[in-house]
């Protein structure tokens, strides 16, 4: 099965997804150490994003979130891609300075947690592994 979407930032790369069905924050809600979700709110609070396929309907918050995947990244704790509903600017810069690949315009509920994937970005589409 595959999912089309469209690329904001390309690349090629496969791994297992972790999908919020909440928007979130970079900033506050992700710890640039380790790669957890550290807000106590969040549904999916002590997962890590590292090295995983993360998918999330958009982002929110500061302009410092785009900072916040760039030290993600340079820490060895980003995620393999990312995979929005709705991309809004933060986390395009974010992923685009991070190099993270990047598609937009997915329907995060077609997503099930825990699946394997491979994302080309390039092409907008994801394939179920």
């Amino acid at each position: 099965m595959e999912i089309r979407g469209k690329c904001v930032v390309p690349g090629i790369t496969k791994g297992e997804l972790i999908v919020s069905f909440e928007p979130i924050s970079f900033l506050g809600d992700i710890d640039p150490k380790t790669g957890n979700i550290i807000s106590i709110k969040h549904p999916l609070k002590n997962h890590s994003i590292a090295d995983k396929i993360f998918a999330f309907p958009h982002g929110k918050g500061s302009t410092v979130g785009s900072y916040i995947m760039y030290q993600l990244r340079k820490n060895g704790k980003a995620p393999k891609a990312i995979i929005n509903q709705e991309a809004e600017a933060i986390i395009a810069v974010g992923a685009i300075i991070s190099d993270i690949p990047m598609i937009n315009g997915i329907d995060i509920n077609q997503l099930p947690h825990g699946a394997r994937v491979e994302i080309n970005a390039e092409k907008g589409i994801i394939k179920f592994l």
